[in-house]
């Protein structure tokens, strides 16, 4: 996976990748899954005994957390709007999958969200992807996108703009 052009490869870019790269080792359909971002620097200073799991990387980068433990939630808002970060926290990334469908898939779904989910679960054309979103306590963000019909790492699209939605409410955990 390689940073596209005019996305400048930086430390936030190279920790989501990394993260991504996590998590897709253990395959589809999995949970949501919450990151705290921290410098490592910052980490080794915090938690000596960490720096034998950092090794020899780069004290200016950023190493993930994962939050486990986190109540099973059906809704990424609902569990972003339960979070606070301590300011030790850096950054945070979340990893969640999702149905996309064609626009017209939407019409004439059922009213009971549990079939409307069936429904569109079953459609022909529907896409299975799972989105990883990064961002810091200062405002950088990063969005990575991997379909399950095209699951190797460099078909993953990284941008800036692919979930500004979940950008958004990634950042208000920081505020």
């Amino acid at each position: 996976m390689s940073v596209p052009a005019g996305l400048m490869p930086n430390p936030l870019t190279d920790c989501a990748i990394d993260t991504e790269r996590h998590i897709a080792r253990s395959g589809w359909d999995q949970p949501i899954r919450l990151f705290a971002v921290a410098r490592n620097a910052d980490l080794i200073e915090r938690e000596p005994a960490i720096a034998a799991q950092l090794g020899a990387a780069d004290p200016e980068a950023y190493s993930t957390i994962e939050q486990e433990g986190l109540l099973p939630t059906r809704s990424i808002d609902d569990l972003l709007a339960r979070i606070a970060w301590p300011d030790d926290v850096d950054g945070a990334v979340v990893s969640v999958e999702r149905l996309v469908v064609p626009p017209g898939a939407e019409r004439d779904l059922p009213a009971d969200p549990d079939q409307a989910t069936a429904a569109l679960a079953a459609h022909p054309d529907r896409q299975d992807v799972r989105l990883v979103v990064a961002v810091l306590r200062e405002g950088q963000s990063v969005c990575l996108l991997r379909q399950r019909a095209h699951d190797t790492d460099d078909k993953v699209a990284i941008g800036n703009d692919i979930a500004p939605g979940l950008v958004e409410a990634l950042r208000a955990t920081f505020e």
